[in-house]
């Protein structure tokens, strides 16, 4: 009879932790079914409305040109209509716009060095109530390098804003990674104190670095932190508040390390091979791989919320490599409804959907107990405008995909009333994963009709 250990054991070597890999012995961690997992799908540039939204509003629909790469995926995912941001409105075409699909704030124009966007976003909100239950709270894949500079002509926004879309809090972006082999190896690879490597584990010197001090480190500055406080201004004020809400977090975080949690264990193995070191050749195998290493992140539960970006607000990437299209995506948005530029844009666009039908499809395929990983997911898909020429930012392209263990019903359209806050919708996923807040940005209430 073997004796259960914690998922979370590691192999140390010098310098580096490497987790172990599921094994019968760590079935005592095993939850009882699995976790709900959201991700966030974000495609910069928009849309052609004309083959996004399909004719007619009753909940049946033909399937448009944009979304034909998804019609075999039709029964699940739910058609989004009427949402926005208000925020969004009258104001620079892309670069305040991104940092708010997943908050709803009001971004600041701004050089560069205090950036404000107004709000936590949806991902990292859902982090902070439970991030501490995976290895990862959040995981953040990207593409694109974050953008640098002031945008002059277009309303002195900092580049900086149309990098992100997920925010640790109005004033700091979370990183995101793009380069595939680094993001694989932060699925499995743990940083570990190369102090104690080699030595003998139950030595004084072993046990003495491992000893914990249940003191916050918040506790031991209080009184300098009051002082501090009281003399700074509002604004000095408000970022003490925030330093000192992320070094709580961390020690939260790491606090949780030490008592491990309840994990969902998948039976048998996902091949997929580490990444070579580097950015990829191509843009389309680059795409694949981020992708795959997200399905890769809910499968072993590393994490149980995710963000992916196509790209960033005025994505340079060069879409010539698809057939009949001559440029990249941001200038060929700007298409002047002239009839070759709209092609080629309809194209790049039509481009994004077939990498999400490769999400989807992939998310599907894997059964977990009896019921398919995407049945315990929610995953939004879309994009900041809905036509890329016009810069609108009214009835956004989106659509959730997914079950949410049986609290979503797709395989229709939802019209909201014109003009419903997006985050109608994000309060309704956060009371789904848990969180009952009663207010989510701009919201106005929770989004109805999604199950």
């Amino acid at each position: 009879m073997f004796k259960p250990i914690s998922r979370r054991t590691l192999l140390r070597g010098t310098g580096v932790a490497l987790s172990l890999p599921w094994l019968e012995v760590m079935a005592a961690d095993k939850l009882a079914e699995p976790p709900l997992r959201a991700a966030f799908m974000f495609m910069p540039n928009g849309v052609r409305p004309d083959h996004w939204t399909p004719p007619g509003d009753s909940e049946q629909y033909e399937i448009t040109p944009h979304l034909k790469p998804l019609e075999g995926l039709k029964d699940d995912f739910i058609l989004l209509e009427n949402l926005w941001n208000k925020n969004a409105v009258g104001r620079n075409g892309h670069w305040p716009k991104d940092p708010i699909w997943l908050s709803g704030g009001y971004v600041q124009r701004t050089t560069g060095s205090d950036l404000d966007v107004g709000a936590i976003s949806l991902d990292q909100k859902i982090a902070q109530h439970l991030g501490t239950l995976t290895p990862l709270p959040t995981l953040e894949l990207g593409i694109d390098s974050p953008r640098s500079g002031i945008d002059t002509a277009g309303g002195g926004f900092a580049r900086i804003y149309g990098s992100f879309i997920s925010w640790r809090d109005p004033h700091t972006p979370v990183p995101k990674e793009i380069v595939p082999q680094l993001a694989f190896d932060r699925l499995f690879r743990n940083p570990g104190p190369s102090v104690t490597a080699g030595l003998d584990p139950s030595s004084p010197a072993v046990m003495k670095s491992l000893q914990r001090d249940d003191t916050s480190v918040l506790d031991l500055v209080l009184e300098d932190a009051k002082s501090l406080r009281r003399k700074g201004s509002a604004a000095d004020r408000n970022k003490l508040d925030e330093y000192f809400e992320s070094v709580r977090s961390v020690e939260q975080r790491m606090e949780a390390a030490l008592r491990p949690q309840k994990r969902w264990i998948n039976q048998g193995k996902l091949p997929m091979e580490r990444p070579a070191p580097g950015i990829p050749a191509t843009h389309a195998e680059h795409v694949r791989l981020m992708l795959d290493i997200l399905v890769l992140s809910f499968w072993t539960d590393s994490t149980r919320v995710a963000t992916f970006m196509f790209g960033d607000a005025q994505t340079g990437q060069d879409y010539s490599f698809l057939p009949g299209v001559k440029g990249g995506f941001h200038s060929l948005s700007h298409h002047l409804n002239e009839a070759a530029k709209m092609e080629q844009y309809q194209k790049v666009v039509t481009w994004h959907s077939e990498q999400m039908a490769y999400f989807l499809n992939k998310v599907k395929s894997i059964d977990e107990g009896g019921r398919s990983m995407l049945d315990s997911s929610m995953i939004l898909y879309g994009s900041t405008l809905k036509d890329g020429n016009r810069h609108d930012p009214e009835n956004l392209p989106l659509l959730l995909a997914g079950r949410g263990k049986g609290t979503l019903r797709p395989g229709r359209r939802l019209r909201a009333p014109a003009l419903t806050p997006l985050c109608n919708l994000h309060l309704a996923l956060l009371h789904r994963m848990g969180i009952q807040d009663e207010r989510f940005g701009d919201s106005t209430g929770v989004l109805a009709g999604l199950s």
